[in-house]
């Protein structure tokens, strides 16, 4: 019989652009390679590099799941060194971040875990990792009980992206994406906000504070935003609503002028997931000429590269 203390051992760590620094020409392996996915990486990281030069408008679209991994703290980073200036991500996202930055522990694990006995041992499993119940619902409700009467106070409707900003400004965790974009001034876009803990927790408190969010005003923001820029590029991680949000908004200005994709979605099915930048083109979504890439492979693995050859 397992038990919880066994499984509860080994916690996942967050990684800095400082660990990957000596891994920052690893590229070069790549490009001397080639073949297949490499080909995806040495091109991906050309057009990230010329993005970040050339675009003054930079997004950073990844779905949640990724933050409950050490990759936190990479996002972070990348908000922290200037290489990305807007977010655009899903409602878990918000979930992680706050959990892991007050004090919220998230554990290495298996897939192969039988569910029903972590259930019994009350223990959420988010693919191989492990999240115990105390760690997760329990943190999120309390940060929102402690911090939204006070936010609320002199703002009973705000922005989401300002909201998210005024937990980011309550957070000492340096690994913290939403601390990150606070000090940067990095909006957070979230446009399925409701979508998890952390919303249906606003939604509760709201009914005591008469306390609205207002997702018009970030529409209103990343609409101008991408109205005044110049250029735009993204590096989109995953796909879903994080992945339409960016590429839909970036239409009205004729499309992104950057493109890089991290995906395991296929386009067989018609999903907007597994869609490439050239279907985007039809949409008016990415540029007929823009640079584009896309990059079939574990986020956890291929971000990590693509971070460590910007350093280069």
């Amino acid at each position: 019989m397992i038990n919880r203390e066994d499984l509860l051992k080994n916690p996942v760590e967050d990684v800095a652009l400082s660990d990957l620094e000596k891994y920052s020409d690893i590229v070069n392996v790549f490009d001397k390679i080639y073949g297949f996915s490499s080909e995806g990486i040495v091109r991906g990281s050309k057009i990230l590099k010329e993005m970040i030069k050339d675009a003054d408008l930079r997004f950073l679209s990844f779905t949640a799941n990724l933050v409950s991994t050490g990759l936190r703290g990479l996002f972070a980073d990348l908000v922290k060194r200037g290489y990305f200036n807007i977010i655009v991500t899903t409602g878990g996202t918000i979930d992680h971040d706050l959990a892991r930055s007050f004090g919220g522990v998230y554990y290495k694990g298996s897939f192969d875990i039988d569910d029903t006995m972590l259930k019994d041992l009350e223990i959420h499993r988010l693919g191989n990792v492990l999240v115990p119940f105390e760690s997760y619902g329990k943190v999120i409700e309390e940060i929102v009980r402690k911090f939204l009467p006070e936010i609320a106070k002199d703002k009973k409707e705000i922005p989401a992206y300002e909201l998210l900003w005024e937990f980011g400004k309550r957070i000492s965790d340096s690994n913290s994406i939403l601390r990150a974009a606070y000090e940067k001034k990095v909006p957070v876009i979230v446009p399925g906000i409701v979508d998890g803990s952390f919303g249906t927790n606003l939604f509760i408190q709201s009914q005591f504070l008469n306390f609205k969010i207002n997702l018009f005003e970030d529409m209103r923001l990343i609409k101008d935003l991408v109205f005044s820029c110049k250029k735009s590029g993204a590096l989109i991680i995953g796909g879903g609503i994080s992945k339409h949000h960016t590429i839909w908004w970036n239409q009205f200005k004729d499309g992104l002028d950057y493109a890089v994709y991290v995906t395991t979605a296929q386009e067989y099915d018609g999903s907007l997931s597994g869609a490439k930048p050239r279907e985007a083109i039809s949409w008016n979504k990415i540029r007929p000429n823009a640079k584009h890439a896309t990059i079939y492979g574990d986020a956890t693995i291929i971000v990590p590269i693509l971070a460590a050859s910007l350093l280069s």
